[in-house]
């Protein structure tokens, strides 16, 4: 019996369908659609995945490395649990890329452009106040907005909550198509008369990604490694909404304790014995006599 296809928010399955061999020409569509700008060639560093590592969390297990047109470094990722730490590591990742694009002697000038793409299945908290689901970050002058300090870096975030908050971005018609994609693994695309040619190849890039993936739904093994993949995943999320309940909760007892403590200073202030505001703010003697 035919299996739905598995999804595209599955970080492994994200890597299996546009980091291994033999999707380079799905991948080269990807990334131009992403970045606005023609990739001729591209090569992609893929390193099979072991069970174990998809119950790791070390940096960098899921992450796609390209290199583009031969002399720019290009890191990909799928982000599904929302670590509040995002912005940091993608500048690890830059600054890792870049810094390793030249060997040890070599003149600065041999430095290579290294750009970031992160795909986030949540929102970043930084971000909140931007109303777009695409955003392009790099370095320039604070009042003179159009400098641009150097072209060797670009960060690329995608956040896949807000395409369906904010609608599509008119701007943005070939990477709406992947976007819807990514959101929905089984969307299927009409042709239509006088289409853009860059909209047909990009069509035909999801039709063949679509492709590969019903091979990959149709592998038990692989099956088997998404559903491991994704089971850590919820575990990760648990744990992160435990820690987050749990900080609300100790939070809250701080701040009443923080209180009854103002409101001793000022019993105190008033003459008021230890006795007594143990019995009105239930403190300890102790806790009391440490105000004192």
């Amino acid at each position: 019996m035919k299996k739905n296809l598995l999804k595209l928010t599955n970080d492994y399955i994200f890597k299996r369908t546009f980091g291994y061999s033999g999707t380079e020409e799905v991948t080269q569509i990807f990334l131009r659609d992403i970045m606005e700008k023609e990739i001729t060639k591209i090569y992609l560093n893929s390193n099979p995945i072991t069970e174990k590592e998809l119950m790791d969390e070390k940096v960098g297990i899921m992450d796609i490395k390209a290199v583009l047109n031969g002399n720019i470094h290009c890191n990909i990722e799928m982000q599904v649990v929302n670590q509040n730490d995002i912005e940091r590591r993608i500048l690890f990742y830059w600054g890792k890329m870049y810094t390793q694009s030249i060997k040890k002697g070599e003149d600065y000038n041999n430095l290579q452009k290294a750009v970031c793409v992160l795909i986030a299945d949540f929102e970043l908290d930084s971000l909140k106040s931007i109303e777009k689901y695409i955003t392009r970050w790099n370095i320039r002058e604070e009042e003179y907005k159009s400098v641009i300090l150097t072209e060797v870096l670009d960060i690329y975030i995608i956040e896949l909550p807000k395409f369906l908050k904010y609608g599509k971005n008119k701007k943005r018609k070939n990477l709406n198509l992947w976007v819807e994609f990514i959101k929905n693994s089984e969307v299927k695309f009409m042709n239509e008369e006088n289409e853009d040619k860059s909209i047909e190849e990009t069509k035909r890039a999801i039709e063949k990604a679509q492709e590969n993936l019903e091979k990959l739904s149709q592998d038990e093994h692989e099956r088997y490694l998404a559903e491991l993949r994704e089971k850590h995943v919820r575990d990760q999320k648990s744990i992160e909404r435990y820690g987050y309940e749990r900080g609300l909760k100790e939070g809250e007892e701080k701040g009443k304790k923080d209180g009854r403590l103002e409101i001793a200073k000022k019993l105190l202030e008033k003459g008021y014995s230890v006795k007594q505001i143990t019995e009105i703010t239930e403190l300890t003697e102790n806790e009391i006599k440490a105000i004192i």
